[in-house]
């Protein structure tokens, strides 16, 4: 299989994480590819239409996208249990919306810095968009944290990935604010050889 990716793509970081965590990492090859919203790689469009990392090219069916397809495949691909059944099932696929919900906001924050000419930059848009990630990091903290520490799932790999993203590219913001229990089980899952092995270079 060959997974086209970034490194400092946080939902390449997910899928990578759970090829560390489900022993798969050997049956993939890694292919960069670079690109932004307003250009994206060439040529990629033919492996996935809408121009994102990370798409997985498989031998044996079509290419998959986006992370939450690409993850649920591998943990089939492997039995490994990350998407588990009943009622603990339902709260790992809300936590994983979750910390993809955080990413998509931390995202959108990053790409207004980056794309948008500076004079139509808006301060408002941004704020809207951390009042989400503030809002979804105390709802973690007084609902979640039992989840977060019981057996691992894709929830917990979601959730750790996406605040390991606010760190990389919002670390000023302070989203442990206010939020000591979330900060205190991050702090222990970053220490997973997995999120040790998919650091984004500095």
């Amino acid at each position: 299989m060959k997974l086209y990716h970034s490194p400092t793509s946080p939902y390449v970081r997910k899928v990578m994480v759970v090829l560390y965590e489900t022993g798969q990492l050997e049956d993939v090859t890694l292919e960069a590819t670079s690109g932004t919203p307003l250009a994206p790689a060439a040529g990629f469009v033919a492996k996935n239409p809408l121009t994102k990392v990370p798409a997985l090219e498989r031998p044996d069916g079509c290419t998959l996208y986006d992370s939450r397809v690409i993850c649920r495949f591998l943990d089939a691909r492997a039995k490994a249990g990350l998407y588990p059944q009943g009622a603990r099932g339902w709260e790992t696929l809300t936590l994983e919306a979750t910390g993809d919900g955080i990413t998509d906001a931390a995202l959108l924050m990053t790409y207004e810095a980056r794309l948008r000419p500076e004079g139509q930059r808006m301060d408002a848009f941004v704020d809207a968009q951390w009042a989400k990630i503030e809002n979804a990091c105390a709802a973690l903290n007084a609902r979640w944290i039992s989840h977060l520490s019981g057996p691992l799932d894709t929830g917990q790999i979601a959730v750790g990935c996406a605040l390991a993203y606010v760190d990389f590219r919002h670390e000023a913001r302070g989203w442990r604010n206010g939020n000591d229990a979330l900060a205190a089980w991050y702090a222990g899952f970053a220490e997973r050889e997995s999120m040790r092995a998919t650091a984004p270079p500095a």
